[in-house]
């Protein structure tokens, strides 16, 4: 008897071991390509060179601020490997270094990469592949698609929704309005054109009196401004890239046209596009932000912007401080960086895109008061707030509260 309670005793001891051990072997490390007890390969596309070079500079950033992040230890103690290549925002360019990046860097993401043509190039090689494509630079919204794309992500406030806003101000300030609307013709430009045109619902026929569309490969966009004033419209709905935003702004000051001016927010950086253009050229330009403005004196003394310079000093001291992009690609890289912390040691492909899927309400130092990130396994646009701003003197104004971007809500 007392043999058979021992072999019981002996037993129970073998499953209590076993038992651990198998909750040791769940607790271990897990990686997918691209991950290791030392290193996370991060992917990236950005154009730095080619009509969209301006936005290069979030590239620059972000390496920047994962060399910060690298230097205090790196995430759980691995660290940073950034591997960004130019692709001159050419989608054909863009399949190629995504492919590279993929299938020979052996990245274990795809992070922030930059424009609506590129970004749509490669969806659904990304999602063929299981390869994160995370909070990409584009408000396009077919990024916050979870059933049909589950590893694509957005990271701004979504063309359609920036746009309906606007729509919402002219109805309500302007309901005579007679409209023009320049537009890139590509899914980035059509993609803030449908905004707008739901945003005016029934009246978008009578209101908007031209619309035209631009090409990248152009070298000037002089002669649609002269055919936009020609319709006699007193709104000029600006839907353009910085490069021809500035052109566009100028050109106006030029032919003395000055209808009340409505700049998508993607082009609305100080160093970027205002300065190019001219301030005098641009004054009283109406505009979208949700991120914090470098050159606004009000942030002199903002916790969060004293970071932000305290960071740029040490690893980025040549970064043009009056370029929003620079605030873009810092506050991108913080959201990235929070992921793969909330990764703990679970670094497979899954549950990146599940973390990534599960932020509730985090504050950035460069967003603005109020504006948080959230998302759901439901829901993949982290930003869905906007306040609109007027540019007066040298500086962008905020005005009215914040809006929720949310498009039909």
């Amino acid at each position: 008897m007392l043999a058979v309670r021992l072999r019981v005793r002996f037993f129970s001891a073998a499953l209590t071991i076993l038992a651990a051990t198998s909750t040791t072997a769940l607790a271990q490390k897990q990686y997918d390509v691209g991950a290791t007890d030392t290193e996370i390969k991060i992917g990236n596309i950005m154009p730095y060179s080619g009509p969209a070079s301006s936005y290069g500079v979030i590239g620059k950033t972000e390496q920047a601020y994962f060399n910060k992040i690298n230097a205090e230890g790196g995430i759980n103690g691995r660290k940073i490997n950034f591997i960004s290549y130019d692709d001159g925002y050419s989608p054909p360019k863009t399949v190629e270094q995504a492919r590279k990046l993929v299938e020979s860097d052996e990245v274990l993401l795809i992070f922030n990469s930059l424009g609506t043509p590129p970004n749509t190039a490669i969806q659904k090689y990304m999602n063929s592949k299981k390869v994160p494509q995370l909070f990409v630079a584009t408000g396009a919204t077919k990024w916050n698609d979870p059933k049909e794309f589950p590893w694509t992500m957005g990271w701004q406030p979504s063309y359609q929704s920036e746009t309906q806003i606007y729509a919402k101000y002219i109805l309500k300030e302007l309901p005579n309005a007679r409209i023009a609307v320049l537009y890139q013709n590509d899914d980035y430009g059509k993609d803030y054109l449908k905004g707008l045109k739901d945003g005016l619902g029934a009246k978008a026929a009578s209101m908007i009196v031209a619309e035209d569309s631009y090409e990248t490969s152009e070298p000037t966009i002089d002669s649609h401004i002269v055919k936009l004033k020609a319709s006699g419209a007193d709104v000029f709905v600006n839907i353009s890239i910085p490069k021809f935003a500035a052109q566009a702004i100028k050109k106006n000051a030029e032919i003395e046209w000055k209808p009340v001016h409505f700049l998508n927010s993607v082009s609305s950086s100080i160093g970027a596009t205002i300065k190019p253009a001219g301030f005098d050229a641009a004054q009283n330009i109406i505009s979208s932000a949700y991120i914090k403005d470098p050159t606004d004196p009000q942030w002199k003394d903002d916790a969060g912007m004293k970071t932000f310079n305290a960071f740029l000093d040490k690893y980025y001291p040549e970064a043009n401080r009056n370029d929003a992009f620079v605030v873009y690609g810092y506050s991108a890289a913080q959201t990235m960086v929070y992921v793969l912390k909330q990764c703990g040691d679970n670094l497979t492909r899954e549950n990146v895109m599940k973390q990534a899927a599960g932020i509730k309400g985090l504050e950035l130092g460069g967003l603005l008061p109020g504006i948080t990130i959230k998302t759901s396994a439901t829901d993949y646009a982290p930003i869905e707030q906007l306040r609109l701003q007027k540019l007066q003197g040298e500086t962008w104004h905020l005005f009215g509260d914040i809006i929720s971007a949310e498009v039909g809500g």
